[in-house]
Parts: structure tokens; sequence; C-alpha cells
């Protein structure tokens, strides 16, 4: 098995929660990955290798990762694990491709793993749907919903109460990282904590809307409790993305500036970055009047909050007073989970 890094491992590990990542040869399992937690362009995938052998990646966010990136002929048998070492098991499929085979292989997967482990994460991500209009392509997705459905019930009736999650995506937008994020979300211990926490802020600071983005994959990590409007997380995404481009333009300075603070105020390195980037950005002409705004929480996490530009003018101390606050309980959050992880490797 080849082992594959998304970011740079911990010194000392910790337990991961493990995603397996299933599918047909060149049904896109491999460029979701890559193009999430490899920083590939959705262009480049066209070159990617089939996956000849297991691939495990890791990745290091609110929780620790471990993605199982599968060859197309892997089966139960050559798996070479059970089935309940997986939080989550990820099916993917081409919405190009004829759904027999796929279907009945992710059946089999999923109807072994159901019964290892009643509680595990079922995902279908019904993959390449850049290729269809928007009319087709919802079409083709209930299809295959329906299908796997029937073919499930056929089986068994004992498995209508199976916990099936159907997503439509593309590399090519950013589906794939919405859907990605509501399959992150399950995996997350301390999500309503988190959740708490963005709703608070939301509340003190007049914010419409806040998310709490992993940087490098701009999947979001949690929302508040107002419903999320694909619109606001493509414009949140889009505006990530712009930051990871120019922010290698600051990255020495912010450096410089970090260590200074550091070291005036005498923290040893472990105690984490004293020197917390932001930016703002007011969007016109649809969303004329609306501020948004960016604050770094963690080195990996950082804060997406939606206001009137009137408040953010008006009331920018306070909202740096609100993201101290928040900052200070993401971090309290993510040691409590990073204490409890290693805690139980060494047990």
């Amino acid at each position: 098995m080849q082992h594959s890094n998304g970011t740079k491992s911990p010194t000392i590990d910790v337990q991961r929660t493990k995603i397996l990542l299933l599918g047909q040869r060149r049904s896109g399992k491999t460029s979701i990955q890559q193009v999430l937690f490899n920083d590939v362009s959705p262009k480049q995938t066209f070159y990617l290798e089939p996956t000849t052998r297991i691939v495990k990646d890791t990745y290091d966010t609110v929780i620790p990762l471990e993605i199982w990136d599968c060859p197309g002929n892997v089966t139960l048998d050559t798996l070479g694990a059970s089935l309940s070492d997986f939080s989550s098991i990820i099916f993917v499929i081409d919405i190009q491709d004829s759904y027999q085979q796929p279907v009945a292989r992710m059946l089999d997967f999923f109807i072994a793993a159901y019964q290892e482990s009643p509680d595990i994460c079922l995902e279908v991500l019904v993959h390449k749907a850049e290729a269809f209009t928007d009319d087709y392509k919802i079409e083709n997705f209930r299809h295959i919903q329906q299908r796997v459905i029937d073919e499930l019930l056929d089986i068994s009736q004992d498995y209508e109460q199976m916990p099936l999650n159907f997503h439509l995506t593309s590399v090519y937008d950013h589906s794939i990282h919405e859907a990605f994020s509501r399959v992150l979300h399950k995996l997350i211990d301390s999500l309503p904590y988190l959740e708490d926490l963005l709703n608070v802020f939301c509340a003190n600071s007049q914010s419409s809307k806040a998310f709490l983005f992993d940087v490098k994959s701009r999947l979001y990590v949690a929302t508040d409790a107002s419903p999320v409007d694909t619109g606001t997380h493509n414009l949140c995404c889009d505006y990530v993305k712009t930051l990871n481009a120019f922010g290698p333009l600051y990255k020495s300075s912010s450096s410089s500036a970090a260590r200074l603070l550091r070291d005036s105020r005498s923290s040893s390195p472990s105690s984490g970055p004293s020197f917390y980037p932001s930016a703002a950005v007011t969007l016109a002409p649809s969303t004329q009047g609306t501020t948004l705004t960016y604050h770094s929480i963690t080195p990996q996490l950082a804060l997406l909050a939606l206001m009137h530009t009137a408040v953010f003018e008006e009331q920018r101390g306070l909202l740096e007073y609100n993201v101290v606050f928040f900052r200070e309980g993401v971090q309290e959050i993510s040691q409590v989970e990073k204490d409890a992880r290693m805690g139980s490797l060494v047990v």
C-alpha cells in the first residue's frame, strides 16, 4: 500500500478518522481526493494515472483524517481491513456510466458495512455532473438514487433504514466542496459545540451567515443554524481560493510579524501563532451593501462571515472582540479533541 500526506505529518501521530473512498475505475474518486486535499487543479486531474493500489492519504483539519483511495477492482477480501475500522464509506458513481455494475458493487460494500457497524456513514457521490445540462443531470441523479434504493429493498426489507446519503458532484464547481463538507460534518464529534460558537458569534456581531472553513481544502467544517445558500457558500469558497492564491506574497512579512510577536511575549512555538491574518471585501453589485470578512482562527481554520457593510464599518471593534472569543473557543475545542485522540492512541 502506498502512503501519501496531504499535509505534513505531525511528529507524534494521533488516532485518525478513516474514510474509505471507493468506485469503479475512472469514476473520479482519485480526482476528488487530489483536488480537495492536494491542491491539484481540476484540469490537471485528466492526466492522473488510474489507482492500482490502495493509497492512504492523511489530512489534518479540525479532526485528523486518513483517506483510503482504493483501485476499482478492490473487494471485501482484498481490502485488508475491517469495514468497521472506517467512520465513513464514500462510493463514487460516474453519472455517464451504466449503473448496473457499480450499483451492485457498491451495495456489496454498503450491506457488509451496515451489518458490521449500523452507525457507519454511507455516502454516494454521483460524480462528473458537469457532463450534462442541469435538467438532465438532475434527472439522472434521481434515477440512480431510485435504482439504488429499489435494489436495496429487493435484497431485503431490513435495509429500508440504511442511512444512505446522495450527492451530485463535480470537481469543476463547488458542489464537491459542499458535498464533502456535509460528509465531514457527520464525523466531527465536536460539531455541536462549533455550531454553538458560530451561533453566538452571529448573534453578537449581527452577522447574517458564518462558516468555519478549512483553508487548504476549502471545506466548511461547521456553520451557524441558518440555512446554507449555495450562492453564499460558493462565494466564500471563491474568496478563500483568492486569499490562498495571494497569501504567499505576504508570507514572509507575516511570518516575521508572527516571530516578533512570539519573541516579545516569550511564547513557545507550541502555543501556536500570535499573528492572525484577516481580510474583508465589500460585495457588489448583486449583494451590494454586504461585506464578507475573513479571520484566521488556527493554522488550518478560518472564520468567514457575512454582514451589512454599515454594521461592519460602524462596529468593527466589536467584531474583532467577538472574533477573539470565537478563536479561543475553537482552539480550546481543537486541543481537547487532540488530547483525547492522543490519549486513546496511547491506551
